[in-house]
């Protein structure tokens, strides 16, 4: 391990492909209570609650499994004294040498959630002072500047905490929990105030191959550069997020089927024209939809999903609109 990650300010493991513990940094064994050798060789599971264990089952191996990365997953790992340590784990599998290899990194929420725990307990006690303000004036006016003082904390935890949640870590644009709260919002708009929007869904050609032939150093390249361009492309009122894989999704704003179909057809075009200094020559399929009074979030979602898959029916390299097929 190198010096700089074992030294480094957050938890880190790297585990194999049955969860057995080979790496662990200084932060994380001092967290934990144990020596390296006894972490070395253990499985992840015996430091995680029962309840956590299931979690860990059902979502963490199932997503590293299919997308090779997990963000942003709550848990509580258990140390050597039995004491609970609320963290944020983010994890990514690849491949080392021809063996599969998990490295996770964790964040400690702990500090978050007791200053979450002050300010509530100071919020109660500003009430009760309110209550017989003459008497406690003075110690109300200590209360409120401890107050902003903690509220200007936190509010700097949640920036840092929101960012991270909301941010693709490969690519730096939105990630897939984004998308979902703006996908809401747009909605929305269109049930007051009838504010027309479309989504487009665009998916890599044959990008295994490009992991398969290339590497996955090679693929994760194409990937940012990918999000660059369409974000370049797309202008400044619309929304490009990484779903995961190799799968993006735009949000466009006030634009109608027409205008939406127009759009990514210039994607199709930029991207095949785009120099990929590794591979050479990318393609993209393109999946449109626009939303209508009939449309929930689920089936704006299948809609979109469902003009992608006959995009890459229709020979890839090419955009469809779910008004095209239905």
């Amino acid at each position: 391990m190198e010096e700089r990650l074992k030294e480094a300010p957050c938890g880190f493991i790297s585990i194999d492909q049955s969860g057995c513990i080979n790496e662990v940094n200084t932060r994380f064994l001092t967290w934990m209570g144990y020596q390296e050798e006894e972490m070395v060789g253990k499985h992840m599971e015996t430091l995680l609650t029962k309840v956590n264990r299931m979690f860990f089952h059902t979502y963490f191996f199932p997503t590293i499994q299919l997308h090779n990365s997990v963000e942003e997953f709550y848990i509580n790992l258990t140390n050597a004294a039995g004491e609970s340590i609320p963290v944020l784990l983010n994890a990514r599998r690849y491949v080392h040498e021809g063996v599969p290899v998990i490295d996770c990194l964790f964040i400690q929420m702990k500090q978050r959630i007791d200053y979450e725990l002050e300010l509530r307990s100071l919020q109660k006690t500003t009430e009760k002072a309110y209550l017989d303000r003459e008497e406690a004036f003075a110690q109300l006016e200590k209360v409120y500047v401890e107050i902003a003082r903690k509220q200007g904390e936190i509010l700097e935890m949640n920036n840092e905490l929101l960012k991270l949640s909301n941010t693709d870590k490969l690519t730096n644009i939105s990630n897939r929990r984004f998308f979902q709260k703006e996908l809401e919002r747009h909605i929305d708009l269109y049930t007051e105030e009838g504010i027309v929007f479309s989504l487009l869904m665009v998916d890599i050609d044959h990008f295994k191959n490009v992991n398969d032939t290339y590497g996955h150093l090679a693929g994760d390249s194409v990937l940012v550069q990918l999000a660059g361009l369409l974000t370049q492309e797309i202008g400044l009122a619309n929304r490009v997020a990484r779903l995961g894989g190799e799968e993006f999704v735009i949000i466009l704003p006030g634009t109608n089927a027409e205008e939406s179909l127009q759009l990514a057809v210039k994607l199709n075009k930029a991207v095949e024209n785009a120099n990929w200094e590794i591979i050479h020559r990318l393609t993209v399929s393109i999946g449109a939809s626009t939303f209508s009074e009939s449309d929930t979030e689920v089936t704006i979602l299948n809609c979109v999903d469902q003009a992608l898959y006959r995009a890459k029916g229709n020979g890839r390299n090419c955009s469809i609109h779910y008004h095209e097929i239905r």
